[in-house]
């Protein structure tokens, strides 16, 4: 039999042949293509017949009778291990047993009624979807991904080899603890939050799955039915949806060029979740004569602050503001952080400041939700931030990013004069409002078919019914080359719904 016919590869894949050759011969053993005492074909002929070195299929072999799947027979060659398929077998159900979702069968009379069982449906919920094909799309302006170019992949390389050093990996392989790393603790200790004026101890620091998984530990811990919780409007979806998980009792609250109102409702409320350094999702910066103000009303009315501080190195005209949490000195603030918007969405980590007493109940309650954060990936990162190459990343992105805003505000200027967007000092996306007469879904919905990606804005409200004229463009994912004319495609779709709608009065 031909070798060809019994592993397939493919070379435009951008998988090392290494790894296609050792993954179809295990495929082959597994599905029984490869029987049980098989002589495999020697690495001469495999590699004469698959087109690849010697070399590769030499190791590939090595690995493969490493790992118990190949034996080897002097002057013989490789062989399928039969005792490994013999146990393989052994320890899987016969494969002749029916598959039970095979057929559509959720009406059948004694399934499970899940619709009245389930307490919560948060697919009824307003998320920011993204289309699985988003990134084929020509102009994807959209938020919160990256454009993977701008990652130094060598440099978390080497942090990755780092951390499964054999010292390293001793300290965090194992699962007998509810503690975090404490060199990514350091890290954050001593370099992240001193950035933005705080000063804290190990204990007040709690390393999360991100600022969206921060926000639900303090919901399920803090939010109950009869709290009140204040949000910006428009404001983060999700922190919506979270805690409306726990309460209904949400006060959409006001947002200016200042950032949140200090609206009378504040003052019946039990918590506020703000987004002061760059508002989500207008961008604008909350003055420092706000954030004093919310925080002697917070004293007053005797509330607390969660504060998430999400995207505040990226400020391209002056100092950053200092947060929120600097300024507390009646600790009512609890500080959310990721680091997602600046190294890369898959990474899951974020952290938490506060007081040690609720860090305490947290850490407990973090481990009945998901244990802990991945330790592997806590130490990669501490040695990342270490090592100076997260600051060296920022200061990169911060010039490229800087670029890319400046692009955004001339081509909204040039192509699309009919719009308006809040004044901003940073950040990595616009919030626009349409004309008078347009309504921005019908925007997003026609610029789609022309291969542009912009976000609608309606999530971002709580109103019933939310404003339509609202849009959001994010400028992180999409090439440099490709923002003016994708703008400007963008403005001849909106002047053709201004057309057809027979607006004239703007």
């Amino acid at each position: 039999m031909a070798t060809s016919i019994l592993f397939h590869m493919i070379r435009e894949s951008g998988e090392s042949l290494q790894s296609q050759l050792r993954r179809a011969i295990l495929n082959a053993i597994l599905n029984g293509s490869l029987p049980a005492g098989f002589k495999l074909p020697s690495s001469r002929k495999l590699s004469k017949d698959m087109k690849i070195s010697r070399n590769t299929a030499l190791i590939v072999y090595q690995h493969l009778t490493d790992d118990s799947y190949l034996i080897t027979k002097e002057r013989s060659g490789h062989y399928v291990n039969s005792d490994f398929v013999k146990e393989i077998k052994q320890s899987r159900l016969n494969d002749k047993l029916p598959n039970r979702y095979d057929n559509n069968n959720d009406d059948v009379e004694n399934n499970p009624n899940w619709q009245q069982r389930l307490y919560l449906k948060p697919s009824n919920l307003n998320y920011l979807n993204l289309p699985k094909d988003w990134r084929n799309m020509a102009y994807p302006f959209v938020y919160g991904q990256p454009d993977s170019t701008l990652f130094p992949l060598p440099a978390w390389r080497e942090c990755s080899r780092l951390a499964l050093s054999t010292k390293d990996m001793a300290q965090w392989i194992h699962d007998d603890k509810i503690y975090d790393d404490p060199q990514l603790i350091e890290q954050i200790k001593t370099r992240l939050l001193p950035a933005r004026g705080i000063h804290v101890r190990s204990e007040n620091i709690l390393i999360t799955l991100g600022g969206q998984n921060a926000l639900y530990l303090l919901a399920g811990l803090l939010v109950r039915k009869k709290t009140t919780v204040a949000i910006e409007n428009p404001g983060y979806p999700d922190a919506k949806n979270i805690m409306g998980l726990f309460t209904k009792k949400i006060i959409p609250i006001t947002v200016d060029d200042e950032g949140m109102v200090m609206d009378k409702q504040l003052d019946n409320c039990d918590y506020a979740f703000v987004t002061p350094s760059h508002q989500c999702p207008t961008t604008v910066t909350m003055s420092i004569k706000r954030r004093e103000s919310l925080l002697k009303k917070a004293k007053e009315n005797d509330f607390i602050i969660i504060e998430d501080d999400y995207e505040n190195e990226i400020n391209y005209f002056k100092f950053a503001s200092p947060a929120l949490k600097a300024l507390d000195v009646d600790n009512r603030v609890v500080y959310i952080s990721s680091l997602s918007k600046t190294l890369f969405p898959g990474l899951r980590v974020g952290y938490l400041v506060a007081d040690k007493r609720l860090i305490s109940e947290l850490k407990y309650f973090r481990r009945l939700v998901v244990r802990y954060t991945p330790s592997n990936n806590q130490r990669t990162l501490a040695l990342f931030l270490s090592l100076g190459y997260y600051d060296s990343l920022i200061y990169s992105l911060r010039k490229r990013w800087h670029k890319r805003w400046n692009i955004v505000n001339e081509a909204l200027k040039c192509y699309m004069p009919q719009c308006s967007f809040p004044p901003s000092s940073g950040g990595s996306s616009y919030w626009i409002k349409t004309p008078n007469g347009i309504n921005a879904q019908d925007l997003v919905d026609a610029a789609i078919d022309q291969g542009i990606l912009i976000e609608s804005g309606l999530p971002f409200f709580q109103d019933n019914p939310p404003p339509n004229q609202y849009f959001r463009i994010g400028f992180t994912s999409i090439k440099s080359d490709k923002i003016e004319p994708g703008i400007k495609l963008l403005g001849q779709i909106l002047q053709q719904l201004i057309t057809d709608n027979k607006i004239t009065n703007i």
